[in-house]
């Protein structure tokens, strides 16, 4: 159960395939166009429920409830050797 006032995540279909873009590439234009965003629920609910949020700049948007409690999941990508390289050079430490 996701209690009134919890935070979760929602997606938000925008645009169903046939209202998309004709000049999309093709694998693009077969699918929906989605958002996910974040906010508090207006009512109780489950996870897949449809549910009613209020996001941090007080928006109310409707859609289907994929998280609840959704963590920041930022990161900067894979390691990448080169820039460990530049860093190395830079900084005079060569570990060769």
């Amino acid at each position: 159960m996701i209690n009134k006032g919890s935070y979760v995540r929602i997606r938000k279909t925008l645009l169903q395939p046939d209202e998309r873009s004709s000049n999309l590439p093709e694998e693009t234009k077969k699918v929906p166009y989605k958002m996910w965003i974040k906010g508090y629920t207006l009512e109780d609910g489950e996870l897949f429920d449809i549910a009613e949020i209020k996001t941090i700049d007080g928006r109310i948007v409707k859609g289907r409830i994929k998280e609840h409690n959704p963590a920041y999941k930022h990161n900067y990508g894979d390691f990448v050797p080169e820039a460990l390289e530049l860093r190395n050079r830079i900084k005079g430490d060569f570990h060769e």
